[in-house]
Order: structure tokens, then sequence, then C-alpha cells
């Protein structure tokens, strides 16, 4: 009998691979199959490359892509998930930890960094169409990733291929989902330079779909990455998209527009 899940990771650090991952794959109850990928010689130079060679060898109807540090809390979690896709409409991707211009904060139940602490400013009660999702542990339904593979080109590094995974399969009109899932993530992951070149490019990429909704922030196409990296600009914004009403969202908007779009 094949497996439902396939869970594929490309790992480079054998030790927090076996002490996190492996160890808690070892005592799920639901069947899977696992594909997991040495990259401790730094064979792949992507994640995206990585993942696509993992995923084109998956057999099960779902492909769990899922970071190395990763922990389930409990026996159960592959089963839950299992049981929460099949429940889901317009599957394209589904994740642990995601973002939108509805929420505008991160949606996840994980857990993360040592000591532990909870990431999400929302937790999740039940399934939650988002707009991104993070790359910690993101799930695809196999006949989705037949026709939708990770961009190799718009993310040629270790960032942001399930964010741009979540806006390509939109455009083929599917949904992105944050699963009601707890998980362990030791890392708090890096915005390092590398971060910037592969959001250049995703933003360039994905140039029409106007605010771009990260775990991470969130972004504009239109405006300069070096202004929107500064951490007040994020802020005010941020702050008057979540406290203010609708009318005075469309003209901060409107005021982007005119200040980093118009001169252009």
């Amino acid at each position: 009998m094949i497996a439902m899940i396939t869970v594929v990771c490309v790992y480079n650090n054998r030790k927090t691979f076996a002490g996190c991952l492996l160890k808690s794959l070892k005592i799920q109850t639901a069947k899977h199959e696992r594909i997991m990928i040495d990259n401790t010689h730094g064979e792949f130079e992507s994640a995206a490359k990585a993942l696509n060679y993992g995923g084109r060898k998956a057999r099960g109807k779902y492909i769990l892509f899922v970071h190395q540090d990763v922990g389930f809390s409990s026996p159960g979690v592959l089963g839950a998930i299992e049981k929460a896709l099949d429940a889901l409409p317009n599957l394209g991707i589904a994740g642990v930890a995601g973002n939108s211009g509805e929420i505008r904060r991160t949606a996840s139940n994980i857990r993360h960094g040592r000591p532990l602490r909870a990431v999400g400013r929302m937790r999740v009660d039940a399934p939650m169409k988002v707009q991104t999702l993070d790359e910690c542990l993101v799930v695809v339904p196999r006949k989705v990733f037949k026709t939708l593979k990770f961009d190799e080109h718009a993310c040629s590094g270790w960032h942001l291929y399930a964010v741009d995974y979540s806006l390509s399969a939109k455009k083929l009109g599917f949904d992105a989902y944050v699963l009601p899932v707890t998980i362990r993530h030791l890392s708090k992951g890096a915005m390092d330079k590398n971060y910037y070149l592969s959001l250049r490019k995703v933003l360039k990429k994905h140039n029409n779909a106007g605010w771009i909704y990260t775990t991470n922030g969130f972004w504009n196409a239109c405006a300069p990455i070096s202004l929107q990296r500064i951490r007040c600009f994020q802020l005010l914004a941020m702050g008057m998209m979540i406290l203010l009403n609708d009318g005075v969202l469309i003209f901060f908007q409107d005021l982007h527009w005119f200040l980093f779009v118009k001169g252009r």
C-alpha cells in the first residue's frame, strides 16, 4: 500500500536532522514515505532544486516538505495533517504558518527557538486561507506538484520558495491554507543578504500581486526594498493597516503609489 504522505527533507547537519525531524518521524503512527536528501557536501545550491529532486520521486498523495530542525509534537501529527488535507477544497499548498492581507499577522501554532515560544500572533484552530506560507513545513498534493514545481530561478537560494509557490498556485486557481497543527522548530530563520536577493526576484515575478504578506513582513514590488527593510517603515505601515479603518488604508496605499510608482 502506498503511503498517503511522502516526507521530503534536505538536510546539511546530520546531528540536528537525527535529533529533531528523524526522531519525531520514527514515532509517527501514520504510514508515510521518507525521502531524505543528504546535502552535507553542498550538492544542491538551493532548496528549490533539492526539493524538486525529492518531490519528483514521491509516491504519496501528498508531499510534505519540511526543515531538518522541525519536530512533531505528538505521534499523531502526520495523521492529523492527512485528515485535514482531505477535507480542504481547491487545495494548492498548505503549511503551518502563513499571512495574508485579511489577517495581517502571522497565523501559526508553531513553537520555536530555545527556549521554545509561540511564533504566531494568531492561533489557528481550524484551516485558514492565507496568501503565503512559511517554508519550515509545507504540503503540496502530488497532482498539483506534477503541474507546478518550486521555481529554481526566482528562488535560487534557501529562502521564499514557499511564498513564491503560494503566489504561483494562486495564479493557477488554487488556495493556500494554514493548518491547525502544532510543531517545534528550533531555528528562528535568518533574513540575510540572500533572503533579499530572492525577495527582489520574487517581487519582480509577482509584481501584479500588490502587497505580499509573509511571516517575515509585508512587501510591495513598487517600493525600493532598501526602504522596505527599514523597521520603522514596516511598523508604521503595519500599524496603519491593523489599527486604522479601510479608508485610511486606501489612502496609505495611494500615497505609497504616488511616492514610489508614479515617478517611475
